[in-house]
C-alpha cells in the first residue's frame, strides 16, 4: 500500500493558494458554526469518533460555511489538497438525503491509496464504501467547456475510485449536516489511469457503461447502476462541479482530482470483505477492488 502520490507534487506555495481561495470564496453565510465546534469536530474525525457535528438545523448556507471552516483545518489530519469531490450527483442520493442539487468537498492524500489496497474496515466512526470515478484536470478551461465533449479535451484520464468515506455523525442526520462536514471526505483507493480520448464514441462509452459493486469473497454483486446515473454522463458533473468551484472562486489547475459522485448507495464496511467495483464498457473494462480487515 502507498499513498497517492503518483498525481500529486503539491508545493508549500501551492498549498498556500489553496488555502487563500478557500478564506476568500465570495459566499455569503448565515449563522455559521463557531470556531469552537469546528475544533470539537476536528478532535472527533482525527481521534475517528462519533461526532455530534453541527446539527441538523443548519441552513444550507450554515453548512456551506462550516465546510470551508473545516477546509482550512483538515490538512493537520488529512494531509495536502489533492482535489475536489462531487456529491449528490445521483438523484437516488439527493432524496436520500433530502438535497436539491449537487454540492461539492475538498479532497486530501493522506488516506488515498492506489495499490494493494488492504485497509481495516474501521477506518472512520462510520465508515461505508462507495462505488465512485474520478477525472484527472488538464485545464482550467474545463470550468468554461459549453459541451461534455469539449470538456473531454480539458481532462487528462479518468480514474476508477472506491470511496471510502465517513459518515462520522451520531444518530440520524439529513444532507445539509453531511454537506457541513465535507461531505464526508476521508479517503479512498484509486485503479488504473485510463487516458482519455476526446471522441463521441469515448464519451458515449461513459454513459453506457454498467459499474458493477461485489464482494468478492462471496461472489456477492452489491449492486450496479449505469453511468448515465450521474447527471446522464459523469462528465456533466465533472462540467458541473468545474463551473461551481469557478463560481465559488476557485480556479482548477493541471493534475487536480475531481470526484464525480456515487453511482450506488454507500454501504457499511465489514471485515473480511473484498470489495470490486468494475466499470463495464470502458476500455479493458477496468476495475479497483479494496480488501477490509
Amino acid at each position: 500500500m502507498r499513498l497517492f502520490d503518483k498525481f500529486i507534487s503539491l508545493t508549500a506555495f501551492q498549498s498556500l493558494i489553496f488555502a487563500v481561495r478557500i478564506l476568500t470564496t465570495p459566499t455569503v453565510f448565515a449563522a455559521c458554526p463557531d470556531d469552537e465546534a469546528v475544533s470539537a469536530y476536528i478532535a472527533d474525525f482525527a481521534a475517528r469518533r462519533l461526532s455530534k457535528g453541527f446539527g441538523n438545523d443548519l441552513s444550507a448556507a450554515d453548512a456551506e460555511c462550516a465546510k470551508l471552516k473545516l477546509g482550512k483545518r483538515l490538512p493537520a489530519v488529512l494531509g495536502q489538497p489533492v482535489g475536489y469531490k462531487a456529491g449528490f450527483t445521483n438523484v437516488a442520493l439527493q432524496q436520500r438525503f433530502g438535497v436539491d442539487s449537487p454540492k461539492w468537498g475538498y479532497m486530501y492524500d493522506r488516506n488515498m491509496v492506489d495499490i494493494l489496497a488492504v485497509i481495516p474496515a474501521n477506518f472512520g466512526a462510520r465508515p461505508v464504501y462507495e462505488a465512485d470515478f474520478i477525472v484527472v484536470v488538464k485545464d482550467a478551461r474545463l470550468a468554461d467547456a459549453k459541451t461534455p465533449l469539449e470538456a473531454l479535451g480539458y481532462l487528462e484520464s479518468v480514474v476508477p475510485f472506491i470511496e471510502m468515506a465517513d459518515l462520522m455523525l451520531e444518530g440520524s442526520f439529513n444532507g445539509n449536516a453531511m454537506i457541513a462536514t465535507n461531505v464526508a471526505f476521508r479517503g479512498g483507493v484509486l485503479g488504473q489511469e485510463i487516458p482519455v480520448v476526446k471522441s463521441q464514441a469515448f464519451l458515449d462509452s461513459l454513459a453506457n457503461m454498467t459499474v458493477v459493486m461485489t464482494d468478492e469473497v462471496v461472489g456477492k454483486e452489491l449492486g450496479r447502476a449505469q453511468g448515465s446515473v450521474l447527471m446522464d454522463n459523469p462528465i456533466n458533473a465533472a462540467m458541473w462541479l468545474a463551473q461551481a468551484l469557478k463560481k465559488d472562486g476557485i480556479t482548477l489547475k493541471e493534475g487536480d482530482l475531481l470526484s464525480l459522485g456515487g453511482y450506488i448507495p454507500p454501504q457499511p464496511t465489514k471485515a473480511g470483505m473484498k470489495v470490486q467495483v468494475r466499470y463495464i464498457g470502458l476500455p479493458g473494462d477496468p476495475a479497483v477492488s479494496v480488501e477490509l480487515y
